[in-house]
């Protein structure tokens, strides 16, 4: 379903058969095709490989947000000593209209050319390189160096009055110029520099005339570029919006909002509950499946195959004959209801994230009237989802590849569009890793296509090729390994894969410290220090992460031996007092501040893992683009027992003199001090600082 935007070089001819001679040349036999040899004579001489960023040959679109600067790069050489020029094409997607950017050799050893785009609208742009042979700039270079050697140029500076001659006549042959003033100003220029060549008789008179900057700018402006190389492929880049890259998330499940106990929540209790959210400095309120919840083999308590009457199911299980993945659960209200929970959302400058999970209780609408999309048994019975020996006898899937499966395609990116109608411009998909990766790759670019601003998480923890893969095709955003990296060792190859290799180009993690499904054994009835711990780790390493609500309380019953919640809210309605003693509402907002005030912490790609003695302390940074911003982070990874150690800065990249001076401000306590040198003595302990985040500046400049 997806495009591929590669542009295929021409094929190399196959020397055949009858259409082959022999021709006898210096004892080498050359076998030569008849009518092909143009072709490789008119071929441009200029190479242009390695192009950078790409994703798999261009297969895949590079990902970027709005406001963007990216770095381009590539090989660029022809044989010979000509000098080049090249530059960096871009377009909107939807339009034929090119703008372009300067290239430059940044080594020429390496022949290793770079430029940069920058990207103003959320929306698809196309991008190529373009190079060619900077004749003038050739003739300079040569002719500049005779004369320096003393030699005669008389000849030379004919040549070079004659290029200037053929651009004039070009400019005077411009039908349409992109700058029509300084098209009629440079004719002019060229005219009054030959004027002046062709009265000379004075060698180094013309020489001047030749060599003067404004001449030397206008060949510049117009150059012959009819013989330019064209890079041979096409890529794409899709910018975003912002928020896909910095977002603070708040996972809620609507029905355990009630602040009565037992009491089934509704999108009024949840509106209620959103000055609250914001105040610990969340963007983005992200629900739990609101649909209505099947009947048939509906789940008890704790994934129970036993339901008693009261036992309200999981709400994965969507759809009964109140409806189904249009349709509103009737416990949680009504669509006004909704509407006024979006609004509200909207109000308080956050936005809803709505949790999109293609499957269906036995009770879901689409069987009575689609059951061509659906799997049925030798017994006639339809198949339930199952991950063996796990089963789920409360879900069914679809099928994606059926006959009929263009009406299933088109009816799901039907309901995406429903939602996003309704406000929804987010949508965290359940299990993309057990769907069609086709079917991503389309219906993201057809909703994306109406609605530019629309964002795609996928929940996939699975294969590291199949989550790269689901980010390739088009996810702005993607759940991660973090749950399960707990070590200094894993939690820094981890990030540095993630940051250093190409997967930055398309792979943006959003860190969950905890899910419905997922509470990892590091939690399991750990105390407070503990969800501190994961909580900053996952709100500064990444720019996106996320927290189910309950983890502001360091809920920490699991399931022995297993990695899953007791008494999960996804089977029963949960009430919580949300200001209980213990809670870290005040840390969560404090560091959801730190972040909005530091646009370090808004990048992704800039985190960079620094020295730390002591294993159980962590050592991190980043820093923007110009160093106007550094921020750096010392967690400790131990929740039980006081760490300390010695970290050390990288004063050479924070523009401190060698044994200068930087002041530190700690975020968290508000301390002030100054460091000199590049040491710092770091004491954390569960009973008071699990961590210090530090914003320095430089007292002693290097530069």
């Amino acid at each position: 379903m997806g495009r591929e935007r590669k542009i295929k070089p021409k094929a190399t001819p196959v020397l055949t058969g009858s259409d082959v001679k022999d021709v006898s040349k210096r004892g080498w036999i050359i076998k030569e095709k008849h009518n092909h040899l143009m072709d490789y004579s008119a071929s441009s001489p200029i190479t242009i490989e390695n192009v950078y960023p790409q994703i798999d040959e261009g297969r895949y679109a590079v990902k970027r947000e709005v406001g963007d600067v990216m770095d381009v790069s590539a090989n660029i050489f022809k044989d010979g000593h000509d000098l080049l020029k090249a530059v960096v094409l871009c377009r909107y997607e939807d339009s034929d209209e090119w703008w372009e950017t300067p290239m430059y050799e940044t080594n020429h050893g390496l022949a290793q050319w770079e430029g940069q785009l920058w990207f103003g609208s959320n929306k698809r742009y196309i991008y190529t390189i373009e190079a060619w042979v900077d004749e003038y700039g050739t003739w300079l270079d040569g002719t500049g160096k005779k004369i320096d050697a003393g030699q005669d140029v008389s000849l030379e500076l004919i040549e070079g009055a004659d290029m200037v001659r053929k651009s004039l006549a070009r400019l005077k042959g411009m039908k349409d110029s992109r700058d029509e003033d300084q098209r009629v100003a440079d004719i002019a220029l060229f005219e009054e520099a030959l004027g002046y060549f062709d009265k000379s008789n004075d060698m180094m008179d013309k020489a001047g005339l030749l060599f003067h900057q404004e001449v030397i700018d206008a060949m510049d402006r117009w150059p012959d570029r009819e013989k330019a190389t064209r890079y041979d492929r096409e890529l794409e880049v899709y910018v975003d919006r912002e928020r896909a890259r910095f977002a603070a998330w708040y996972e809620m499940n609507v029905r355990c909002q009630s602040p009565i106990p037992g009491q089934h929540g509704t999108f009024k209790d949840a509106e209620a509950r959103l000055p609250d959210i914001q105040s610990m400095g969340f963007d983005v309120v992200y629900l739990l499946p609101i649909h209505p919840i099947g009947y048939a083999h509906r789940k008890g308590k704790n994934n129970s195959l036993v339901c008693g009457p009261d036992d309200v199911g999981s709400p994965y299980a969507i759809g009964n004959s109140d409806g189904g993945h249009r349709a509103i659960n009737p416990l949680l209200g009504t669509m006004d209801d909704f509407r006024s929970f979006v609004n509200k959302t909207r109000e308080l400058g956050m936005e809803v994230a709505m949790d999109f999970a293609i499957q269906c209780s036995p009770d879901h609408p689409w069987i009575k009237e689609h059951p061509e999309w659906f799997t049925f048994r030798p017994d006639g019975t339809i198949k339930y989802a199952e991950n063996p020996p796990k089963k789920y006898q409360d879900i069914v899937n679809v099928n994606f590849y059926g006959e009929h499966s263009e009406a299933l395609w088109y009816e799901l990116k039907d309901t995406f569009l429903f939602w996003a109608n309704e406000g929804v411009r987010i949508f965290r998909i359940d299990n993309p890793h057990t769907k069609s990766v086709p079917f991503w790759e389309w219906v993201i670019r057809e909703v994306q296509n109406v609605y530019p601003d629309t964002l795609f998480l996928a929940e996939a923890f699975t294969r590291p090729p199949m989550m790269q893969m689901l980010a390739k095709i088009g996810f702005s955003q993607s759940y991660s390994y973090f749950a399960w990296r707990e070590t200094k060792h894993e939690i820094e190859e981890y990030f540095k894969e993630l940051t250093l290799s190409h997967e930055k180009e398309y792979f943006r993690p959003n860190l969950f410290p905890t899910t419905p499904d997922i509470m990892p054994f590091y939690l399991h009835d750990a105390p407070r220090s503990a969800f501190i711990i994961r909580y900053i780790l996952a709100a500064t390493l990444s720019p996106a992460y996320g927290m189910l609500n309950g983890y502001e309380l360091c809920e920490n019953d699991g399931i022995y031996g297993k990695e899953e919640f007791n008494n999960s809210e996804k089977y029963e309605i949960r009430t919580r007092d949300w200001n209980q003693e213990g809670n870290i509402k005040d840390l969560i907002a404090t560091v959801n501040w730190i972040r909005g005030e530091n646009p370090a912490l808004q990048g992704y790609e800039n985190l960079r893992f620094y020295t730390s003695e002591n294993d159980n302390i962590l050592f991190y940074g980043k820093m923007n683009y110009d160093h106007s911003n550094m921020i750096f982070v010392a967690v400790s990874l131990d929740p039980y027992d006081g760490q300390a150690g010695r970290v050390w800065f990288p004063t050479e990249e924070m523009n401190v003199a060698f044994g200068g001076r930087f002041h530190v401000e700690e975020l968290l306590s508000g301390r002030e001090f100054d460091v000199r040198g590049n040491e710092l003595w770091v004491n954390l302990y569960p009973a008071g600082n699990q961590a210090e985040i530090y914003r320095v500046t430089p007292i002693d400049r290097a530069w």
